[in-house]
């Protein structure tokens, strides 16, 4: 995530906060879902559906929700590597992929101008995650681009619109494009040149113990930004451990002036 635009009253505690909470809502069950559950090809689509050692909250829409949450703050500098998140390395740059990002803004902004007013977005089937859980910027998700997304790239469907809160509402600053976590590097390089951008999955999970409360959860062991970060560390502890959760990600922020801000890096 472009670390300009990120709040610095959103601390660690309350991001990781955030990432468990959308964590647990996996086990409530959607009618979408339930739809899809027989279709193996659907469930690895989606964004987070199908996330493998994540079970049994792998065959639930609601993972699109959880898959929007960013582990970026101010400590991290920005969007950047570490125990819990593989980012992909910027190739050389090249006309041909500058040509291709191009193309791909030229067909977001107008695309998505309509949903600088957040009402629209509403209306059109965009979804805003954990609304009451404070975050520097919002997802607002759109589960039918998210389920499309697995299956081809279309730069004028983001499987989530990016805001920040205002007092009066919400201003639009970006959006985030999605990829079924099988995909390999080049399969992304083709949706979203990787000398341009690099996506990003988050990895080594260790979620705390079922039925935890979250004033009794020690954020410097469990979530996004604990210290937990291998199987065996997890198990330890008691927690829930993933390898691997959602897929594919690259943020856009189409409206920043300055080039070098449009891409998340």
């Amino acid at each position: 995530m472009t670390h300009e635009i990120i709040s610095p009253i959103f601390n660690r505690r309350t991001l990781a906060a955030a990432l468990i909470f959308a964590a647990a809502i996996f086990a409530i069950p959607s009618a979408f879902a339930q739809s899809t559950q027989n279709s193996s090809a659907s469930q690895d689509s989606m964004p987070g559906m199908n996330m493998g050692d994540m079970q049994p909250m792998e065959q639930n829409t609601d993972a699109a929700k959880a898959a929007t949450q960013d582990m970026s703050d101010e400590d991290m500098g920005g969007m950047g590597m570490d125990a819990h998140m593989r980012m992909t390395d910027l190739r050389p740059a090249n006309p041909a992929d500058e040509k291709r990002a191009a193309d791909i803004l030229a067909q977001l902004r107008p695309a998505i101008e309509k949903y600088k007013d957040y009402h629209v977005a509403l209306a059109d089937g965009y979804r805003i995650f954990g609304p009451k859980v404070p975050q520097p910027v919002y997802h607002f998700t759109n589960y039918r681009n998210g389920a499309i997304a697995g299956f081809k790239f279309d730069p004028t469907r983001p499987t989530s619109l990016l805001y920040k809160k205002t007092a009066t509402g919400y201003d639009l600053v970006g959006v985030m494009y999605t990829a079924p976590r099988r995909f390999t590097e080049e399969q992304i390089n083709a949706r979203v040149p990787l000398s341009v951008a690099r996506w990003h999955v988050h990895v080594n999970l260790c979620l705390p113990p079922l039925m935890t409360k979250l004033q009794d959860i020690d954020f410097k062991e469990f979530g996004p930004t604990g210290s937990i970060a291998t199987e065996k560390a997890c198990a330890a502890a008691g927690g829930r451990w993933y390898p691997q959760i959602f897929g594919w990600m690259v943020h856009v922020y189409p409206f920043e002036t300055d080039p070098n801000k449009i891409w998340a890096h």
